[in-house]
């Protein structure tokens, strides 16, 4: 997945991972950031490891800061990659029109109600990755969302997440329905 055209690479050569098992793909997609933000929309996104054909795939490009690493062993911190899952889900639902801010105006917010996530290879500062998503299953209430990191230069997945989201009304704290619009701009796989 090569995203250096539009975003500087400062990967460092050769993968850490020699057990990595995605080679790399070229994508001609295109990197845009918000300002003052060092995460960009890749569009149209590259081909990501386990995404179905014909899957919504969003997805952001973003390089590993120093600061987002664990001091003691120099590679991306678990409660970082976390956090990124939760951000590329947020993005994802701008980008559908769907907000939180906007949700939060309605008196609905997603909460989510399980992570799994599967570490497979460690990101290093300056890495250049690739966060994608997509809904697998859309249900009345909550939705199932896919989650893939990947490394830029090599294609390796690093991690494999799969998360329940709940769609919760604010006042009574109990599941909403999922507005027919929210359903037809999140569209499952």
């Amino acid at each position: 997945m090569d995203v250096s055209p539009h975003i500087p690479s400062r990967g460092t050569g050769a993968s850490k991972d020699p057990g990595c098992e995605f080679a790399a793909s070229e994508g001609d997609g295109s990197a845009t950031a918000r300002p003052g933000d060092d995460f960009a929309e890749v569009t149209p996104p590259p081909a990501v490891p386990d995404a179905p054909a014909g899957a919504a795939v969003f997805a952001l490009a973003h390089a590993v800061r120093h600061d987002e690493c664990s001091a003691l062993v120099p590679h991306a911190n678990n409660i970082v990659i976390l956090s990124w899952i939760d951000l590329v889900a947020a993005r994802h639902g701008d980008a559908a029109g769907a907000s939180r801010a906007e949700l939060a105006t309605a008196g609905r917010m997603w909460f989510v109600a399980r992570h799994e996530i599967d570490y497979l290879a460690e990101a290093f500062a300056g890495d250049e990755l690739l966060l994608a998503t997509w809904v697998e299953r859309l249900g009345r209430t909550s939705l199932v969302r896919a989650t893939r990191i990947v490394r830029a230069r090599d294609g390796c997945l690093l991690t494999r997440a799969t998360s329940r989201w709940a769609l919760v009304d604010l006042a009574t704290r109990r599941p909403a329905a999922i507005d027919e619009g929210v359903r037809g701009r999140l569209r499952p796989a």
